[in-house]
């Protein structure tokens, strides 16, 4: 890595200000694995699935309408919908032994047929004294996703995956360096929180603060680009909210997160469901975003927060802003100038910054900003006038906070010993 004063680079336009002379300014590059490229040599984005085998029709993939349909197909009046749907929404069960109000007779094809296994977990990591939990878990292709469940005091939090794999090709992600094995689908996505529901309600999150505990918080902050499975996604989000055949969650606390796919970004602000917004931005700078987040190529960081902006028009839900402070490389105190400069041009009281210490990834010689550093680069933007805040992550002991989920050669291991098993 450079150890020398930043200078211009030899490509910057001849207008480029050098805004860090004396500052140390290290260029992000992959470290331990190869990085896609495409045939112009740009690092390579996958925004479409790789075909692979579809996994089996769950209840969670069908509309209410298409549940009751389902059933009288199979001879059987539509009110049996509702009631396996109660089950697995509610009650957090799939096991036919639970739903004694099914006919005995055939119940336990009918629930298997409709609530066919999605997960199977190859492995669970704890820390924080069983207050944050890692699964690993086996899609019904082999395929390996992560999802982490956080207690924090008044609420509980899962972290969810909706791609396995992720093929916007950051350089300083763990998830995508190994590229997009495929997205998940709907019910994929809905059975991490019904797993962990479940797992709340048999006492092994922690100490229980009460009786009906369950997830309240959901952040699209796991395996994956959520917007690049836009359909699936939203989906899914449908069913959390949905208070009559669904999870019944509050919109509120359900956070979409993207690196910027900007036609995506206007799409979910016509859904006219208000969940919380996040941009990954991470610089504020296309000089440093277009190596940072290779997608920068494609929306540049205004286009980016235009976008953001646009959100907040839309819904009058404040956008969240994500910054990943990485030792000598974005943290530097001009960043923080111009990030406050770009939020304020487009007003106050839209957007609130949530900076990030890195988590550094295995073998990565990359660290978090230095405390000092992390302090006054939040002391800069909230004397700009833009609310602040450096985000307590979880779970950085077993690999669980962001951007560290990826599926080691270990896990692959254990899973496929536990496949052959």
């Amino acid at each position: 890595m450079p150890d020398t004063p930043a200078r211009p680079r030899p490509d910057a336009p001849e207008n480029t200000p050098v805004r860090s002379t004396g500052t140390r300014q290290v260029r992000p590059q992959t470290e331990g694995w190869q990085q896609q490229k495409d045939a112009t040599g740009r690092p390579l984005l996958q925004f479409a699935s790789p075909k692979r085998g579809k996994p089996p029709v769950h209840l969670a993939d069908l509309t209410a309408e298409a549940r009751v349909e389902k059933m009288k197909e199979l001879g059987l009046p539509g009110f049996r919908a509702k009631q396996i749907a109660k089950h697995y929404f509610q009650h957090w069960t799939s096991d036919p032994a639970d739903m004694t109000d099914l006919p005995a007779a055939g119940r336990e094809e009918l629930v298997a047929g409709m609530l066919p296994n999605l997960l199977t977990e190859v492995r669970r990591l704890e820390t924080d004294k069983g207050d944050t939990i890692k699964f690993l878990w086996r899609l019904h292709d082999g395929a390996l996703v992560e999802s982490v469940l956080m207690r924090y005091p008044g609420r509980i939090t899962l972290c969810v995956s909706s791609q396995a794999g992720c093929g916007m090709n950051c350089p300083f992600c763990a998830t995508g360096q190994a590229g997009l094995t495929r997205n998940m689908s709907t019910a994929e996505i809905i059975e991490q929180i019904v797993r962990a529901n479940r797992a709340i309600a048999n006492g092994e999150l922690g100490r229980h603060e009460h009786a009906d505990e369950r997830v309240t918080n959901i952040v699209f902050m796991g395996m994956g680009e959520p917007l690049a499975n836009y359909a699936r996604v939203m989906q899914a989000v449908r069913i959390m909210v949905d208070k009559k055949d669904g999870l019944g969650m509050s919109a509120r606390g359900i956070t979409v997160s993207t690196v910027g796919l900007v036609p995506a970004i206007r799409k979910l602000a016509a859904e006219d469901i208000p969940v919380t917004f996040a941009l990954s931005l991470h610089a504020p700078d296309d000089e440093l975003r277009d190596e940072l987040i290779p997608v920068n190529s494609r929306w540049k960081v205004d286009e980016a927060l235009d976008a953001a902006r646009e959100y907040f028009d839309r819904t009058g839900r404040r956008v969240s802003i994500e910054y990943a402070l990485i030792r000598d490389m974005n943290d530097h105190p001009w960043r923080a100038d111009l990030l406050a400069e770009k939020l304020n041009a487009r007003g106050r009281g839209w957007v609130h910054v949530n900076p990030i210490p890195l988590n550094p990834t295995p073998g990565s010689v990359w660290d978090a900003s230095e405390r000092s550093v992390q302090r006054e680069f939040v002391r800069r933007l909230n004397d700009a006038g833009v609310p602040t805040t450096i985000r307590d992550t979880r779970g950085k002991e077993i690999d669980g906070a962001c951007g560290q989920l990826v599926a080691t050669e270990e896990d692959k291991a254990e899973a496929a010993a536990a496949a052959g098993s």
